[in-house]
């Protein structure tokens, strides 16, 4: 079992091999559009999952797709001439999930942002159910009534001598 840095540095070689190859060796008119945006291998480094993106329709996604894996023992042979590990990685691609996720979030983005237009345009017209400043406040000397003197008593130590 390979340790884990080594395993990241691995695959982020494979990105950068794989498309380089897709992009310089294999001539295939549908991989045009294809973005390789991630790799994981596993912990005995016999197998790589390499992530991709398509821009386009399901349409060029299904011919994207399928013309990864007919490149695929293209991108395995010059993985294994550029890295110099002694078994090759056999490799998989996936479809990779993130611009659907980020379209998602961006979804619930503008519906929270609409959520908090309302509730601004509710609160401008709202008023105070009980007074505004319901807090108590000390009283001061000033707010005393006058007729309220407190109590003179002589003081007890001076009458001691």
């Amino acid at each position: 079992m390979a340790d884990a840095p080594r395993a990241r540095r691995l695959a982020k070689r494979i990105i950068q091999i794989a498309a380089s190859t897709l992009e310089h060796e294999v001539k295939d008119p549908r991989l045009a559009m294809v973005t390789i945006t991630d790799a994981r291998l596993t912990g005995d480094l016999r197998e790589a999952t390499v992530f991709y993106t398509v821009y386009g329709d399901d349409n060029a996604r299904q011919a994207s797709s399928l013309a990864l894996d007919s490149a695929k023992g293209v991108v395995r042979t010059a993985v294994g001439r550029q890295t110099g590990v002694r078994h090759t990685p056999s490799i998989t691609f996936v479809m990779d999930a993130v611009p659907e996720g980020a379209a998602a979030m961006e979804e619930l983005l503008a519906g929270a942002r609409a959520a908090d237009a309302e509730v601004a345009s509710i609160a401008a017209g709202a008023a105070f159910a009980g007074e505004p400043d319901p807090y108590r406040k000390p009283a001061e000397e000033d707010d005393l009534l006058d007729d309220e003197e407190p109590d003179e008593e002589p003081d007890a130590r001076s009458d001691r001598v």
